[in-house]
């Protein structure tokens, strides 16, 4: 999905109410709705039973969409109360109309027109389950001043007790820039209104942002199409993946989905093939088999029922020998991709079975954890690939690979995970918060579902299996990656709000990946 300053957001609104006929409170309207559909699904993905939304509004535009949000809400079922940063009689244009909707409906303002107010508010205890943030939005120049600094501060000290959800940015960041000068909202999901800000994707904004979600107003595609946006960076969102998820057909049977093998595992680190084998059956792929250490297979195959676990040769220390490809060179090849990496271990034998891997392989393939880790400083040999490759560092492992500080990769994610594809001609997904899917010659995508909580062990050999099932699925690897990173985050975020950040394991992705699935195919 494209991004855009706030300029250039300004300039489609403008065109869409001007040249294309629709009215700014249709619009506003329309926002309104899509920031309650949001609330209501983090609301019941929580499980909070008959839930209080209170919104927080300020007096422009974007308070517009938290009154018309709040109509919507209640009109749900949802008990809501609105606060005002300001005076009502403060509040003109479309957010007027808005307002006095809102107020028809039967919904209780609260006016605190200073800083002051919102002191004396915050001493009150907390009653919300959902706070909404409609405070300032992209038209407010430097720090937040008075009101708005006030309950921007309330809003941070209610996310003790509630989730937060923000209107289009959080309040007090730069829309542009991600920076924040002053007093900012720390956001659990920030609803874009429109197309997402450019700032939200900074590195900047992460800790302000949480997951990002976007609403269609109606903007016409051909108004975007258009304007000069930038060229090298989007956002993965769901609407561009959908396309890759068609019905199945009613006659399919297994054989029509791809056969992944998986090769990993050893004595002590079994759980990181078991999960990863689990990850895969959970991307839809017919078949799934895993190649694992004879001294391991056992409890592989009970962790991960429905895949076909594999004995293989095994070193010393307990993990996969080299000389496994031997026999499985000319098996690998009647699979539809392979993964190799976790808990595959540094031993010597592990660097020369990748090594004949990426030389001989047929088939698409996944490098993953110690597959990347055993070829430390000699990422050309990724280059030598006759298949596509895709390689799924994080940044001490992308650090690791190109002999660099951790620091430099952190600086730029974008550019390093570029510059990494254009060397090894590899599909690159370089993990973290704000995960950055690259192939050379394409946009780099940005993805942001997730959480802190899925900083976890075991997280990301659920991403890897996911990745792989779906590259066995005859997904293009750019398609793939960017699928399974997005399916990925939003199975933590579903996860973390059903359970908690701090009590997420990686099983727990896992098992929400059917549901997160529901984002790119109703069946």
């Amino acid at each position: 999905m494209k991004i855009v300053t706030t300029a250039q957001m300004r300039e489609l609104d403008r065109r869409t109410i001007e040249e294309f006929g629709t009215k700014g409170d249709v619009l506003m309207d329309r926002a309104g709705q899509g920031v309650a559909d949001v609330a209501r699904r983090v609301a019941e993905t929580a499980g909070f039973v008959n839930p209080w939304i209170h919104l927080v509004a300020g007096r422009g535009n974007n308070g517009g969409d938290a009154f018309a949000a709040a109509r919507h809400l209640k009109d749900t079922g949802f008990a809501v109360e609105v606060w005002l940063a300001g005076s009502a009689n403060e509040v003109q244009g479309d957010a007027l109309l808005h307002l006095s909707r809102m107020k028809k409906a039967g919904i209780t303002l609260r006016e605190l027109p200073t800083k002051e107010d919102w002191d004396e508010a915050a001493k009150e205890k907390g009653w919300a389950d959902i706070v909404v943030d409609g405070v300032l939005g992209t038209g407010g120049q430097g720090p937040a001043r008075g009101p708005a600094v006030g309950a921007i501060q309330y809003i941070n000290a209610q996310s003790g007790e509630a989730l937060v959800v923000a209107v289009d940015i959080p309040s007090g960041l730069d829309g542009d820039t991600g920076a924040a000068g002053g007093a900012v909202v720390r956001a659990d999901v920030t609803v874009a209104i429109g197309l997402p800000k450019r700032g939200l994707l900074e590195p900047a904004a992460l800790d302000y942002v949480g997951c990002l979600e976007v609403v269609d107003i109606g903007i016409p595609a051909d108004f975007i199409g258009q304007m000069d946006l930038e060229p090298d960076r989007e956002l993965i969102h769901w609407s561009d993946l959908k396309p890759l998820f068609p019905p199945r057909a009613r006659a399919a049977h297994k054989g029509d989905f791809g056969h992944v093998l998986l090769m990993g595992g050893a004595r002590g680190y079994s759980g990181a093939i078991a999960l990863a084998a689990r990850a895969a059956l959970r991307s839809g792929v017919g078949l799934v088999t895993v190649l694992t250490p004879a001294g391991v297979a056992p409890v592989v195959a009970g962790a991960s029922l429905e895949s076909m676990v594999m004995a293989g040769a095994e070193t010393g220390i307990g993990s996969l020998s080299a000389e496994n490809w031997a026999e499985w060179r000319t098996r690998a090849d009647s699979f539809d991709a392979l993964l190799v990496g976790p808990g595959l271990t540094r031993h010597a034998d592990s660097l020369s079975l990748v090594r004949n891997i990426i030389r001989e392989c047929g088939v698409p393939f996944v490098l993953d954890a110690d597959a990347l880790s055993v070829l430390e400083g000699q990422p050309h040999w990724i280059e030598r690939a006759k298949c596509p490759a895709v390689i799924t560092p994080h940044p001490g492992e992308m650090a690791r690979l190109f002999t660099q500080e951790v620091a430099e990769v952190q600086r730029d994610r974008c550019g390093v995970a570029l510059a990494a594809s254009r060397f090894t001609r590899a599909t690159v997904v370089l993990k973290g918060a704000g995960t950055v899917v690259a192939q050379d010659g394409k946009p780099v995508h940005i993805n942001m579902t997730g959480n802190p909580g899925m900083a976890t062990g075991g997280s990301g050999d659920v991403l890897a299996g996911l990745l792989a099932g779906l590259l066995a699925q005859r997904l293009q690897p750019f398609d793939a990656a960017r699928a399974a990173v997005y399916l990925h985050g939003r199975a933590g975020d579903m996860a973390a709000w059903r359970k908690s950040q701090a009590g997420i394991v990686a099983g727990d992705l896992v098992e929400e990946l059917p549901y997160a699935f529901r984002d790119l195919t109703l069946r």
